[in-house]
């Protein structure tokens, strides 16, 4: 039972998932520090867009994604150019998607981890000369740091369990786009529960394990 096709989902999907991590958690970085400081009209509008993958269904954001990422957008032509084939049903493509699903909770996260940092030791630093960037650097991120890594972590599960959206942008293709959720469903419809199960209890014991890290995290804060 443990052969390739056994494997190949699992492998994709820690390689989709690894790189979709990194990327959200750099993206998510950023967005919720520059919203944290700065005020302006609209944000409340601003940060409901952000969020907004997180309650609307799989598959409105992949009909999202694959009408961006088609050839008839200038985001998919964009994209053509840069990775010289087109973007949908690719490995790229199931990044991209795991990147959007997951971004809303870790940028959730990371927000509410900068704003449970106290302001006025950033004001302290700043009124004795320190840099934005300084005070990031030494200040917000150290008291922070158990926000960040849980959602780098919660990330990274969300990421493993889309289905939806990699699946329409993505496809199901064996050895290129088929990630574990994908593998499942078809074996589920081509009566093959048997190997179903066991990859249902791999996605099991790799988002518990996820989520031990996460509450050990809270206990210790």
């Amino acid at each position: 039972m443990m052969n390739q096709d056994f494997w190949s989902p699992i492998w994709l999907s820690l390689e989709v998932n690894g790189v979709a991590s990194i990327l959200v958690f750099v993206i998510a970085l950023v967005a919720a520090w520059w919203m944290k400081g700065h005020s302006f009209y609209g944000k409340s509008a601003v940060e409901t867009l952000l969020i907004l993958p997180l309650v609307l269904p799989p598959t409105v954001v992949g009909f999202g994604l694959l009408v961006l990422m088609g050839r008839k957008s200038w985001i998919g032509q964009a994209m053509e150019w840069l990775f010289h084939q087109p973007i949908l049903f690719t490995w790229w493509a199931a990044v991209i998607a795991a990147v959007v699903v997951a971004f809303p909770l870790v940028y959730q996260t990371l927000k509410n981890g900068f704003e449970s940092v106290d302001r006025e030791l950033e004001d302290a630093a700043r009124s004795m000369g320190a840099g934005e960037w300084q005070v990031f650097r030494y200040i917000t991120l150290p008291l922070s740091w158990r926000s960040l890594l849980t959602g780098y972590v919660l990330g990274f599960a969300r990421g493993m369990g889309e289905f939806g959206a990699t699946l329409m942008v993505a496809g199901n293709i064996p050895g290129k786009t088929q990630t574990i959720p994908t593998a499942i469903y078809i074996a589920v419809e081509s009566g093959d529960t048997r190997l179903a199960a066991y990859w249902v209890a791999s996605t099991v014991l790799l988002s518990f394990a996820l989520l031990a890290i996460v509450q050990r995290m809270k206990i210790r804060s």
